[in-house]
């Protein structure tokens, strides 16, 4: 059997880097149930209300959406169950204390296959107002104009 290389990203939150100021993020492999995988190769899976949780010493990934296998019987998953995420206890402890803080929160950013295993990539973010995202789309047009002007300008 020929082993898989590479990376295939499945899922990508992309409200996550609009809503959030991201700190600092951290590549996190997933326990999954055949059905989830089968599921998960096909493209399907959605980040949008996904949230990581530590309790107990585990981290655990919450609200992420993959869809029933089709072709899945009595053995398919539920589509939103807790999924436990697989990090180094040191990661587990320092995230931790960090989600102690106050309005710091652990989201997906992507869900992907790196040689064949499902991985998932948490970042620790903090919530953004609402004039912070304001100012965000203001600055990414304004980039956008000037590249445009700029352009313009060299064609001449």
């Amino acid at each position: 059997m020929v082993k898989e290389k590479g990376e295939k990203v499945v899922a990508r939150n992309r409200k996550a880097r609009h809503d959030y100021i991201i700190e600092d993020t951290l590549e996190a492999g997933l326990v999954l149930m055949g059905t989830e995988v089968k599921s998960l190769r096909m493209g399907r899976a959605s980040l949008v209300d996904g949230f990581a949780t530590i309790s107990g010493g585990e981290a655990w990934l919450e609200g992420v959406h993959i869809p029933e296998y089709s072709q899945g019987t009595w053995t398919n998953h539920a589509a939103r169950r807790k999924r436990k995420l697989l990090l180094h206890h040191r990661e587990i402890t320092q995230w931790a204390a960090k989600t102690r803080e106050s309005g710091h929160t652990i989201v997906p950013l992507a869900l992907y296959f790196k040689d064949g295993r499902a991985k998932v990539e948490l970042a620790l973010a903090k919530g953004k107002k609402t004039y912070d995202k304001r100012q965000a789309l203001r600055e990414r047009q304004d980039h956008r104009e000037a590249a445009r002007a700029l352009s313009q300008r060299l064609e001449r």
